[in-house]
């Protein structure tokens, strides 16, 4: 058995050097953060850890079916598909840098098909239910007021939850409405902010952050002064959902999603989109299209000579 290649179990072996390697390239080479770089070691880690289980003596002996049969145990395991299709992604990378630094002689995953045909339509709020969880915050109370605020910035902008509780207070432009916000790979955008959303941070700044002593920079305020968690901003965002009385499984980053459904909805176009929420690939933006389907038949009846 070739010892660079063996699957070992030691928590120092082989393997781990390998994965090791590996992220130094993926951060070296291609400069991904940290949280991608955390998220390709778990899917590693859970790939050597059912190619031990299967008993593989050494990375050539792996195949394509070996590879299919791991993807298949992660969704038993209770993986949405999305994360099985970043498994995917991450296992087809390792493979292609082992082969590439010559540690295998080919890359067995290369006749594997893309994980993009995987991906899951977002799930996202419809205008009236985006309506009533806005208004579920109390605004006779600090806390309701800043949470209107807040809530509305994510459904103006299509901000990433990490943006918004990240997001400085110099970066707030309400005279100019719009917004500076600093997304993944430290890259800035500017985001539109509307009148509804711009009200609502005057309300905010005037009634409650004017009156608290800051620690931080940060627009968005706890009681004590600092800067709000992303755990925070999930955990009210459930809660007023249930106070909206809305039954569906709602995250952050389901406001993201409807805001750029509700845009498209109305016929924005796909490339503005991409700019608001700030993909780098118009291909990542493009699972939103799912939505046009009603308005594409209604213009497609409109203006076909034959519609």
């Amino acid at each position: 058995m070739d010892t660079q290649t063996a699957i070992e179990k030691k928590p120092g072996d082989r393997n781990h050097f390998l994965i090791g390697e590996f992220l130094n390239y993926l951060a070296v080479e291609k400069g991904l953060s940290q949280n991608t770089l955390d998220a390709y070691r778990r899917d590693l880690d859970h790939y050597t850890g059912f190619l031990r289980r299967e008993k593989m003596p050494d990375w050539e002996g792996i195949t394509r079916a070996h590879i299919l049969k791991f993807l298949a145990a992660e969704g038993r395991r209770g993986l949405e598909v999305p994360s099985v299709a970043r498994a995917l992604v991450s296992v087809k990378l390792f493979h292609r840098f082992l082969a590439h630094e010559k540690y295998v002689k080919e890359d067995v995953t290369s006749v594997l098909e893309s994980s993009r045909q995987w991906k899951k339509l977002p799930q996202f709020l419809t205008v009236q239910e985006m309506d009533a969880i806005l208004k579920a915050p109390d605004p006779k109370t600090p806390a309701g007021i800043r949470d209107r605020a807040l809530l509305e910035c994510l459904y103006a902008t299509g901000m990433r939850v990490s943006e918004v509780t990240g997001l400085s207070a110099g970066n707030v432009y309400l005279d100019n409405h719009f917004i500076k916000c600093r997304g993944k790979g430290n890259k800035e955008r500017i985001v539109p902010l509307g009148s509804v959303a711009v009200d609502a941070c005057r309300a905010y700044l005037a009634r409650v952050r004017s009156k608290i002593k800051a620690r931080t920079d940060h627009f968005f305020l706890g009681r004590n002064g600092s800067g709000l968690t992303r755990q925070y901003v999930w955990q009210m965002i459930k809660r007023y959902a249930m106070r909206a009385g809305i039954a569906k499984p709602i995250k952050p980053h389901t406001f993201r999603h409807s805001f750029a459904t509700h845009l498209l909805e109305r016929g924005a176009d796909l490339r503005v989109v991409q700019e608001l929420l700030g993909h780098s690939n118009i291909a990542t933006t493009q699972i939103y299209t799912h939505v046009s389907g009603n308005r594409l038949k209604s213009i497609h009846a409109k203006f076909h000579p034959r519609g």
